[in-house]
């Protein structure tokens, strides 16, 4: 019963990284411009900034399972509202949907590491791995659906993925005890809180610049391709290109995350990509393929890194939940800036190389946060493996 946590991560990321594709048709019939529609894009990346550190309490009062069952719950019903509820329900119905992954996104990290103590990582490169893959279907699937029927349809189909995972996680809420935060901290003192450690600081900066990046990439990159002259749907494929590739990353970097020692050298390796591959949209576009291949490699490698430097950050369930929290309402935070701001830049400038240059200095921020979180996380682990009582 314990994997059913990895069907709950493919429901975390379809319903966003579906609207990339369909941007072109969704401002098309409701007339956004480039910094409307990147907005849209970052509506839910506020969302998770805004509902992340609440979610320990939600986890507290309902328990966990139960909390994650009333997100794939909530989730459902905020794809329907988004697709057929006119203008107002596409914002209102945005800002549902990233409500509800939020708390998918605190609580699974916590649930990974509670549930597979022994093999963190790994069980974290799985976990992402099934996050990538819903996420690069999504996105391939959009257009075509689309062209079936229409695209409130191909955004509204991933509701039904929801309420179906949902159904499968339900025996969890009944059979398993609470394991919420306060069962976890009841036991021992008051530890200093996440906010105050600078390792926190550290993982939370490293987290919200890989997501900077990869809801740009998400976000624009099929825009991008159809703005220099790529079909739509060859623009689709290149953005599963990009998310599928981000499997085979994230099941990669574990190597290098297994001890404290190798992980700064798995975080520059895993942010590594990343830059490159911007740097090559930049001065060879005609290879986007290629590039788009590159940057997958290293959005996958880098969300399992980060992913693990949460999970691996606090002592146990309930202070990894709060890191979880404040990692992912601050990095999300900083991420929500991206898309607008890459809009922003094109609609200004009237070509998208302001904004690329813009991603590739949040990438060159990246690869330097990356080795810096987890330098201090493992000062953080060694500090505590030499304080606990034996």
């Amino acid at each position: 019963m314990t994997a059913t946590v990895f069907l709950v991560a493919l429901c975390l990321r379809p319903a966003i990284t579906a609207v990339g594709p369909l941007l072109p048709q969704i401002s098309a019939d409701e007339q956004l411009g480039e910094a409307a529609q990147g907005l849209l894009g970052a509506l839910p990346l506020l969302a998770f900034a805004a509902v992340s550190p609440q979610v320990h309490r939600l986890s507290r009062r309902l328990g966990t399972e139960r909390a994650v069952l009333l997100a794939l719950l909530v989730l459902a019903a905020g794809g329907v509202l988004r697709s057929y509820t006119g203008i107002a329900g596409l914002w209102a119905g945005t800002v549902v949907i990233g409500c509800a992954i939020a708390v998918g996104n605190v609580l699974v990290p916590a649930i990974v590491k509670r549930d597979y103590a022994g093999n963190v990582s790994r069980a974290t490169g799985f976990y992402t791995a099934f996050i990538t893959l819903s996420a690069a279907t999504a996105s391939a699937l959009a257009v075509p659906i689309a062209g079936l029927a229409d695209w409130r349809l191909a955004l509204a189909v991933w509701s039904l993925l929801a309420l179906v995972v949902a159904v499968t996680w339900l025996p969890r809420t009944r059979s398993r005890p609470d394991h919420g935060p306060v069962a976890a901290t009841a036991s021992r003192p008051e530890a200093i809180s996440v906010w105050r450690q600078p390792h926190a600081w550290l993982t939370t900066a490293f987290m919200g610049l890989q997501s900077t990046t990869f809801y740009v990439l998400v976000t624009w990159l099929p825009t991008i391709e159809i703005d220099g002259g790529v079909s739509a749907r060859t623009a689709g494929v290149h953005l599963f290109l990009f998310q599928g590739m981000g499997i085979l990353g994230g099941l990669a970097i574990p190597i290098l995350l297994r001890t404290a020692r190798r992980r700064p050298t798995g975080a520059v390796v895993a942010s590594l990509p990343v830059l490159i591959a911007i740097v090559g949209l930049l001065a060879a576009p005609d290879l986007a393929v290629l590039w788009a291949a590159v940057a997958g490699l290293g959005q996958g490698a880098a969300l399992v890194t980060a992913l693990t430097l949460i999970s691996l950050g606090g002592r146990d369930h309930a202070e990894t939940t709060r890191l979880s929290g404040m990692a992912q309402s601050l990095g999300y935070l900083l991420a929500a800036s991206g898309p607008f701001l890459a809009g922003l830049l094109a609609e200004q400038t009237g070509t998208w190389k302001a904004s690329l240059f813009l991603v590739a200095g949040f990438a060159a921020l990246q690869v330097a946060a990356g080795a810096a979180a987890a330098r201090a996380g493992r000062t953080a682990e060694l500090r505590r493996a030499t304080t606990s009582p034996s």
